[in-house]
């Protein structure tokens, strides 16, 4: 098998010299033109070989110009000549004395020459780091990425991927930002061996591809190497292994450990629940870890692959990881408490009436039913699990809940300061303080009675968390590398390995092949220089940012905020036209709308000095049902975060009192200070002059405006600590009857700063009564939850306090 990709790889390299005469006067050579090169690549990446035939055989064809290729084997050929600077290979491994049901393929590259690619690859210019440096935050040592930490300055078919701390993390965290780099896939194979000895050669095989895949690596490692970066300066280059992302099975195997033990530290499963963090293990003193090794029973693994990599220790590089030791250990463990303690039936009525919000996950039939989830659901159900069981849980039992909750979000933080690392310590020790209130509720169950006890492994590896990765990155890769790329495989298993390498190899040459012809056809360098972006809103694909600078006419931008801390984007036709001040109260039923926009218009006035004549005889209204909002992030200042949707539909049958969002909105008080405030918009408006009138409209008229309902605050974080939330309470006044009414504000859309997500304070239990249709309206008090996602999480446990 090695000599056949030995022949087809001669053949890719004898077609190249042909290739480097034509390029110069096409730049996308062999294919004809920009066209004809993105329908092949577009057949390629999209249909099987035979799709591709058939496609070429339409009868369309014969009344239209047919494509340069004329079969998919000439397609496929000219895909083959291709440049491809690091070409997979396949290499059968025996493994003597034991049996296999199939023979043992490794599908593999050279690591080093992937290392030496990424750490050249102009796309990256801007977003690389050379050199260790520390970052000074509020007189405080701040942490993100490798560069930046104190290690630096001290030195069936599974998917491996490998990336470099050089990389900013913005771009690291991105699966389609090309950072991350397949570099094997590892053969599982089943040993004829009886199934209690199954998993010991299975780990020593693991260990031995991985072992092979890194040698150039670890000599790299030693020794060192030369490596041209981005701008063509040569690096003397070290590679030392920083992290290895993986989930706790795959973490005892890596580090040659027992499921009773822990694979970062010297603790074992009597220990897994003390609250402390245990010394790590080293290897290297023989007298105490033979002695260890023993006494936890080691996993029968006598090489890792890690053994002679210079600087290389378990305790080090198993970081600990968001998506499986945090997100996973709460479905498993803080989440079956909970159901325990509260009840399945009042716990999926809490989450059934919650208010729907755009782009998370409502949860209509409740969680207890869900027996598996993604880390999405995960995280949805954490956002408001604190909020929910407020009342229906004993307020320790919700401490201890709390702390977990706390840390799994500090835990996320893309950067970390000497604060941030001890607010999660402190959310950990809250937990091992309240825990008892876990056991006195008898919420902690093994298969048939009550535990007492806390041996989790995953427990004891949060003790270790001072970095975090996440492992949403390379499962969403799992996808890429592994599902898509078989689905495009035909089913002969003769050739399978085969297949795999001229897949992989077509692949990676398309992907270079499209970034390269399209820079050289304009006349564009493959230098990316630095580009200046400290104070400018910049994008995390590094890809889209260089193209965009070169060829601007390439990219379509979107709306930027320049210097305002706040985006706003709505629909350029309104919903609904040309109403008037009374058509919108009716159908808003905002019966003192009026009265809001003259004070409005009065207070505006008096402020700005601009007085109109305009008054709703001169004109109309036209209203939409949804605004998007944008902010910075609030850890980095320079990224702009996804946007957040505000809805302000009127009432309807689905929705009878409307569907309508809460936001934090500031605005002047008569003392002239800036205040923050909860609200709901109840509409999005903006006046409109009738065709043939001679009035004006003031600039304060001139943009949208808002109705909107104020909510107050009746008390604080401090107030409830087990909950540390902020609780709210609906904003009404009384009129000359007696009767009690919601008031309405008019403002304007530029004075909104957050959206915020309130949860009603369901007490002992849910209204039966209630939907998350009618919950925002049928109920008076509610939690401002700081959990509404991370960024939110941040602003109300710094900026707004």
């Amino acid at each position: 098998m090695l000599s056949l990709l030995a022949g087809h790889l001669m053949r890719i390299r004898k077609n190249c010299l042909s290739l480097q005469h034509s390029v110069e006067a096409n730049p996308y050579y062999p294919f004809h033109d920009e066209g004809k090169w993105q329908l092949g690549k577009f057949l390629v990446e999209h249909l099987t070989q035979t799709h591709i035939n058939k496609f070429l055989k339409l009868k369309w064809f014969n009344t239209r110009a047919r494509p340069s290729f004329t079969s998919k084997d000439q397609l496929i050929g000219w895909m083959d000549i291709l440049p491809c600077f690091m070409e997979w290979k396949v290499s059968g491994l025996e493994f003597t004395g034991y049996k296999t049901d199939q023979p043992i393929e490794l599908i593999w590259r050279n690591t080093l020459d992937v290392v030496k690619q990424l750490f050249s690859n102009p796309t990256f210019a801007n977003h690389m780091t050379f050199d260790p440096h520390v970052v000074q935050v509020r007189d405080q040592h701040e942490y993100g990425d490798y560069m930046s930490a104190d290690m630096a300055w001290k030195i069936q078919m599974h998917p491996v991927f490998i990336t470099i701390g050089n990389i900013d993390s913005e771009v690291r965290s991105k699966a389609t930002l090309q950072a991350w780099r397949c570099v094997a896939y590892m053969p599982i194979i089943k040993f004829k061996v009886h199934p209690d000895y199954q998993i010991i050669p299975q780990a020593r095989l693991w260990h031995k591809c991985m072992d092979l895949i890194c040698a150039n690596l670890k000599a790299a490692a030693v020794e060192g190497c030369f490596m041209p970066d981005p701008f063509r300066y040569i690096h003397y280059v070290f590679t030392p292994l920083i992290a290895h992302i993986c989930d706790l099975p795959e973490a005892s195997m890596i580090a040659t450990v027992s499921k009773n033990a822990s694979p970062l530290t010297m603790a074992t499963q009597k220990e897994f629940s003390d609250g402390i963090l245990h010394p790590p293990f080293d290897p290297w003193n023989l007298d105490k870890f033979q002695k260890a090794a023993k006494a936890v029973y080691l996993s029968g693994v006598h090489m890792p692959y890690w053994h002679d990599w210079t600087y290389a220790c378990p305790s080090v590089f198993l970081a600990g990881e968001i998506l499986h030791t945090s997100h996973k250990f709460f479905f498993d463990h803080p989440l079956n408490w909970v159901k325990e303690t509260v009840g399945n039936q009042e716990l999926d009525a809490c989450f059934t009436v919650q208010h729907n919000w755009v782009g998370t996950r409502h949860f209509t039939k409740g969680v207890t039913h869900i027996k598996q989830m993604t880390g999405r659901e995960h995280r949805d159900i954490q956002r408001t699990i604190i909020a929910s069981i407020a009342g229906a849980a004993p307020p320790r039992f919700i401490h201890v809940i709390h702390a977990l909750v706390d840390f799994i979000y500090l835990a996320q933080n893309p950067v970390h300061s000497r604060d941030s690392l001890e607010s999660m310590a402190e959310a950990l020790s809250d937990f091992h303080s309240f825990k008892d209130a876990i056991i006195n509720a008898g919420a902690r169950r093994g298969k048939s009675s009550t535990k007492e006890d806390f041996f989790i492994p995953k427990l004891e590896l949060l003790q270790s968390f001072c970095r975090m990765f996440s492992a949403d990155v390379t499962e969403r890769l799992l996808i890429t590398h592994c599902k898509d790329l078989f689905n495009r495989m035909s089913r002969q298993s003769k050739d399978f390995g085969l297949q795999c390498v001229w897949i992989l190899n077509r692949q990676e040459s398309m992907e270079i092949f499209d970034l390269s012809a399209l820079l050289h056809s304009h006349g564009a360098s493959l230098v990316n220089a630095i580009h200046t972006e400290d104070e400018d809103v910049t994008t995390t694909n590094p890809a889209l940012s260089w193209v965009s600078r070169v060829l601007p006419d390439e990219v379509k931008s979107g709306i930027l905020s320049g210097d305002a801390l706040t985006a706003f984007q709505l629909n350029i036709t309104p919903d609904y036209k040309l109403l008037s001040l009374v058509e919108i109260r009716t159908k808003y039923s905002l019966p003192d709308l009026d009265i809001a926009l003259a004070n409005f218009i009065h207070n505006s006035s008096q402020f700005t000095g601009e007085h109109t004549r305009w008054d709703t005889s001169y004109g109309c209204f036209c209203t939409w049902d949804k605004f998007q909002l944008q902010l910075h992030s609030a850890f980095q200042p320079r990224i702009i975060m996804p946007s957040r949707v505000i809805q302000a539909y009127p009432p309807s049958n689905t929705f009878p009192f409307g569907n309508c969002n809460t936001i934090l909105v500031e605005t002047m008080g008569n003392d002239g200070q800036m205040r923050s405030h909860i609200a709901q918009v109840r509409l999005i408006f903006q006046p409109m002059i009738r065709r043939g009138s001679n009035v004006d409209l003031p600039t304060y008229l001139s943009g949208p405006l808002l109705y909107i309902q104020y909510f107050h605050f009746i008390t604080s974080p401090d107030q409830q600590p087990e909950l540390a939330m902020w609780t709210v309470e609906r904003t009404s006044v009384q009129d000359n009857t007696g009767n009690r009414y919601r008031q309405g504000t008019v403002v304007q859309i530029t004075d909104i700063t957050h959206a915020v997500e309130l949860i009603p304070c369901f007490g002992e239990k849910a209204t039966s009564d209630v939907s998350s249709a009618t919950c925002l309206e049928s109920y008076e008090r509610f939690f401002l939850n700081n959990f509404a996602d991370k960024e939110s999480y941040h602003t109300f446990s710094t900026e707004f306090i």
